[in-house]
């Protein structure tokens, strides 16, 4: 059985995700009391993310949560 090559490295692409919202922080640094209070912002500016946490709500809403 043939594996496909890959084309990219995941590892590699995590670590520049990380390395760029590093960056970012460190430029805005003066913003936020923590590292984790950046990421919490970012995390709340993402329609994707805006969309998981509207979805987790409404599935503990139904579950009496």
């Amino acid at each position: 059985m043939l594996t496909k090559t890959k084309t990219f490295d995941c590892v590699e692409m995590k670590h520049k995700a990380q390395e760029k919202l590093h960056a970012e922080y460190e430029s805005r640094r003066n913003e936020f009391s923590s590292y984790f209070a950046f990421l919490e912002a970012r995390a709340n500016q993402s329609p994707w993310q805006q969309e998981f946490w509207a979805k987790v709500v409404a599935a503990r809403s139904k579950a009496g949560r």
